[in-house]
């Protein structure tokens, strides 16, 4: 089994910090056949090996090995719209649900989706339609 050196890992730790949201590319296990490309999960640790230990949304909780299997890390976004807190795995995604949100409202409404759009073209890590 091979072990990458310590700087390796550790940049695998800053890449996927605890929460991060991933989906896996490949995993090299003929048994799990449940672990398909495109399954996503949330990233529970980075052990001292390199593997990221996946919550997956499927229920299994299984590491990404380094060197073995493959994953990436998703370009989340939180929005808070009415109160109502909701995390998105695609930025494009929640763009493009805003969007038209926006386009088929009027007045306070669409100014507060008009809020959230502006914000997501930012680049924002958290949208709000609060004007706090």
């Amino acid at each position: 089994m091979y072990f990458p050196d310590r700087k390796i890992v550790e940049r695998v730790k800053e890449q996927y910090p605890e929460g991060s949201r991933v989906e896996l590319i490949h995993m090299e296990d003929p048994y799990r056949i449940e672990m398909t490309a495109g399954l996503k999960g949330t990233v529970t640790s980075v052990d001292d090996t390199g593997t990221i230990h996946v919550h997956w949304d499927n229920g299994c909780c299984l590491g990404v090995v380094y060197g073995e299997d493959s994953c990436k890390k998703l370009d989340t976004v939180k929005v808070i719209c009415y109160n109502d807190e909701e995390t998105w795995d695609s930025r494009d995604d929640a763009m493009e649900f805003y969007l038209k949100a926006m386009a088929s409202s009027e007045g306070s409404e669409q100014s507060r989706y008009a809020k959230i759009v502006s914000e997501l073209a930012m680049g924002k890590a958290v949208c709000t339609d609060s004007e706090e």
